[in-house]
């Protein structure tokens, strides 16, 4: 079993998204931030069940997918460490991982 890290800037990319969904649905927001922390919490015992993301070819880093958002993290054999989370419709920007992963010592 693994360590999960959240790092700071993904829990804030997940506030913003569970307070625009709260705006119409506060249940469903809360359901969201509960769905996506436990899909989360499986890293734990399947660090590389995570896909690779399709924008990053070959890389270090993988995501797993709650709808509507996508959950991008990296694994260095003792921890997962959970960079950012998005909206599965916006594009991934590809150097913001690795900006967040330096940021977060990975």
């Amino acid at each position: 079993m693994v360590e999960i890290i959240w790092s700071e800037p993904a829990l804030s990319d997940l506030d913003a998204i569970a307070d625009y969904i709260a705006l119409e649905s506060p249940v469903a927001a809360s359901d969201l931030v509960k769905r996506i922390f436990g899909h989360v919490e499986q890293l734990a015992d399947h660090p590389d069940s995570g896909s690779r993301p399709q924008e990053l070819g070959r890389s270090r880093y993988r995501q797993i997918v709650e709808p509507p958002c996508r959950v991008f993290y990296r694994y260095d054999g003792h921890k997962v460490f959970i960079l950012h989370v998005m909206r599965s419709e916006r594009l991934l920007r590809k150097g913001r991982l690795a900006s967040r992963a330096k940021r977060a010592k990975v």
